[in-house]
């Protein structure tokens, strides 16, 4: 049987994150990747946002291989987890022994319908960016379910496209349950304005085979449908932990792990959007952003090559920032933003909603989450703010919020 020192399930970022952080403290182990897709780790976040715009970046591949020297094998799912005997086997009936395993499985993307659909697809892989690059580039009508961080980036790609887009969103505006209403009127109308459709207060409830020679049929719940030539679902994810369960590990709401990302097998560890853990700030959190996946995953290959050398393993202690692009705005943001808790909003000096920082304060006075709006190198000192005043009673005067992080460089 073909063994490793280090076996890592999935090949995204937080997959490159762990190879790279077990080549920080061990320079010769021997590192395994198995991803299920047919490319190597590549960065994510470009799928919905570079990829789209008019220089779109010549590659969005991490060099995982070429950096860290391990072996890459792709095209490779992972079918279980044996933790007795230290083995993972794959869909093709191989069984790889492990010394450490880091579980780096992502995200399963919801779906519309049971079983697939011709012309029906979600968006978290390459290959699905290309699937709906061709279409778009072809002038077709791609219809766009969601309201998310997904839904909201793809819509705004292929707003520049040839494509012909459709947006359907639960919401009466789109992104409202997140920004503060300026925001809402500044990213409306720049669908609006590049012809994207939308359509509000709509929930997407099936997806239908169109008549013959025709592309799928959206219905929705008020019983109207939508013609398209592809239709594109982006409704989130549920956390791919399935592999972790199966095989006995504690799971509630993704992979729950300890302060060194260590699951409940001491020869495991969990990274990126599938894994719960303690987090200094936030609290117990499961959070599906790049710069999670990023640092999780090099927490994760760390403190497994150092309990494999005999050293203690670090604790992971970084509280992640999320970002997104909307058109030519920016913006990033920790904690939890909602509209429904107590919104500061702290423009800088010039028109409104150009720049600034909004402010989550819930009703026990507590910051819940910072927003960052086209405001940069601050992220931290959102950090350092909701880890000041996080807890209940800490913030008695909302709007003395204003000011505490500077808007202008």
């Amino acid at each position: 049987m073909e063994s490793f020192d280090h076996v890592i399930v999935g090949a995204g970022v937080a997959a490159d994150a762990a190879a790279r952080g077990i080549r920080e403290v061990d320079p010769d182990a021997t590192i395994l990747v198995l991803g299920p897709e047919p490319d190597e780790p590549y960065d994510r976040p470009p799928l919905t946002k570079d990829l789209w715009r008019p220089d779109p970046p010549a590659s969005i591949d991490l060099g995982t291989a070429a950096a860290t020297g391990v072996t890459v094998r792709t095209g490779r799912a992972v079918t279980a987890l044996d933790t007795a005997a230290r083995t993972v086997t794959t869909d093709d009936g191989t069984t790889i022994g492990y010394e450490r395993l880091v579980l780096a499985t992502g995200g399963t993307p919801r779906t519309l319908t049971p079983e697939p659909v011709a012309g029906v697809g979600t968006f978290r892989s390459l290959e699905d960016y290309r699937r709906v690059r061709v279409l778009a580039d072809a002038g077709n009508h791609v219809v766009v379910v969601g309201g998310g961080f997904v839904g909201l980036e793809l819509a705004c790609g292929l707003a520049g496209s040839a494509a012909r887009v459709t947006l359907v969103i639960t919401q009466d505006r789109p992104a409202e349950h997140l920004v503060p209403q300026v925001l809402v009127d500044r990213l409306e109308e720049g669908l609006r304005s590049r012809g994207v459709e939308i359509l509000t207060h709509r929930r997407a409830v099936t997806a239908e085979p169109g008549a013959p020679g025709t592309g799928p049929v959206l219905v929705l719940d008020d019983s109207s449908w939508v013609e398209s030539d592809a239709i594109v679902v982006g409704l989130g994810v549920v956390p791919a932990d399935g592999l972790a369960r199966d095989a006995g590990l504690d799971v509630d709401g993704g992979i729950v792990v300890d302060e060194t990302l260590r699951t409940s097998d001491p020869y495991v560890r969990a990274a990126g959007d599938v894994a719960r853990y303690p987090d200094p700030v936030l609290g117990l959190v499961r959070i599906e952003h790049v710069d999670n996946a990023h640092a999780t995953g090099r927490s994760a290959g760390r403190a497994n090559a150092a309990e494999r050398l005999g050293q203690p393993a670090e604790p992971h202690t970084h509280t992640p920032f999320f970002y997104s692009d909307w058109f030519d705005d920016g913006w990033e943001a920790v904690g939890t933003l909602d509209m429904r808790l107590t919104v500061v909003e702290d423009w800088a000096p010039g028109t409104p909603g150009a720049a600034g920082v909004v402010y989550h304060v819930s009703d026990d006075g507590a910051l819940r989450g910072v927003m960052l709006w086209n405001v940069w190198d601050r992220a931290a000192r959102a950090t350092e703010l909701l880890a000041e005043l996080g807890s209940p009673g800490s913030v008695p005067d909302p709007a003395a919020l204003r000011g505490r992080i500077t808007t202008t460089d």
